[in-house]
């Protein structure tokens, strides 16, 4: 079996969990990482693949069927997608939900002229709960839906803390409002705010003799991540931060709730719960799921931008629709 050669950018929290995750895959293995920092300074966990500076990447355009971006949304990924489209098949999680479209249609761009395939946002949210959104829509026609974020770190929105200056390290923890939530799975029906469905609570360590309240005003008022919402900012020592907030734990609910039938009698509600002690390495075995796909779809000639809306289910799996059809069906 030919196995579809898989390519790292960007080696932290996520780049790793896409490794771990390749190792899992019997269809693909690792050709090479590539990162910013020094290519000897990384040490991996896969035999005999090989660290290169980012700037090496374009030395690879022939021996790479699929290259995963795992740098951040904030600042990398809106530079390094459409430029790494033009050169290979990408897969990214980009997941500043209100740049979407401006952001695909860059890659779109740009993949479409080099024939070929790039599949944005592939996390889970946006991602598999944007696939849940959908269904809601299509099965309970006449109803509201609802996205709860936690109790867990958001990834997207610790590393825009952290490209503040003045800001050494920092974490941001997603906590849905409680009350909101029972009264969605009560099926009431309620109009509900941002502010209304979310608390964000931030941990900071800051670099010796900045102006906290800089930074605390830059983070509360940041548009995209935090300014509609209530923000609780904490300024923590190192020590603090190393002893409670290493590790990475998310999830979130997705709700759609309404009526059908005559006169719309009868309660409807979906309710799907996402509980992750790994936010990174769940976010990695999405993007390497399609990876798969971004590469049958390349064989098929179907360039361009992608999401996980427009991507059949079946070809983010190695099994075939036969199997599929005898197994999951």
């Amino acid at each position: 079996m030919q196995k579809i050669k898989l390519a790292i950018l960007g080696y932290g929290n996520v780049g790793r969990g896409v490794e771990y995750a390749i190792h899992q895959k019997d269809d693909m293995e690792l050709e090479a990482i590539f990162t910013h920092r020094k290519p000897d300074q990384i040490t991996t966990v896969t035999d005999g693949v090989k660290v290169y500076s980012i700037k090496d990447a374009e030395k690879f355009l022939d021996s790479i069927d699929v290259m995963l971006l795992c740098g951040g949304s904030a600042s990398d990924l809106p530079e390094q997608g459409p430029h790494f489209a033009a050169m290979f098949n990408c897969v990214d999680s980009f997941d500043t939900h209100a740049k979407i479209p401006e952001y695909f249609a860059a890659i779109d761009e740009n993949a479409k002229k080099s024939k070929k395939t790039s599949v944005i946002s592939a996390g889970w949210d946006p991602g598999l709960f944007s696939l849940l959104r959908v269904l809601g829509k299509a099965y309970i026609p006449k109803g509201d839906e609802y996205t709860f974020w936690g109790k867990g770190v958001s990834q997207g929105h610790s590393e825009a803390i952290n490209r503040i200056d003045g800001v050494k390290f920092a974490i941001q923890y997603s906590i849905p409002i409680e009350n909101a939530v029972n009264e969605v799975r009560k099926g009431n029906n309620p109009t509900l705010t941002a502010r209304q469905k979310q608390i964000r609570e931030c941990f900071v360590v800051a670099e010796p003799q900045v102006d906290l309240k800089t930074i605390e005003h830059s983070i509360k008022t940041m548009p995209h991540y935090f300014s509609d919402y209530n923000t609780i900012v904490h300024f923590i020592t190192e020590e603090e931060f190393v002893a409670s907030h290493s590790k990475m734990p998310h999830g979130g609910l997705v709700f759609r709730t309404g009526t059908s039938g005559r006169e719309n009698m009868h309660k409807q509600r979906m309710e799907f719960l996402l509980q992750l002690e790994c936010n990174p390495e769940f976010t990695a075995n999405i993007m390497v799921a399609y990876a798969r796909a971004a590469y049958r779809l390349f064989k098929m000639n179907d360039f361009g931008a992608k999401t996980v809306l427009d991507i059949p289910v079946g070809l983010i799996v190695p099994e075939s629709m036969e199997e599929l059809r005898k197994t999951v069906l």
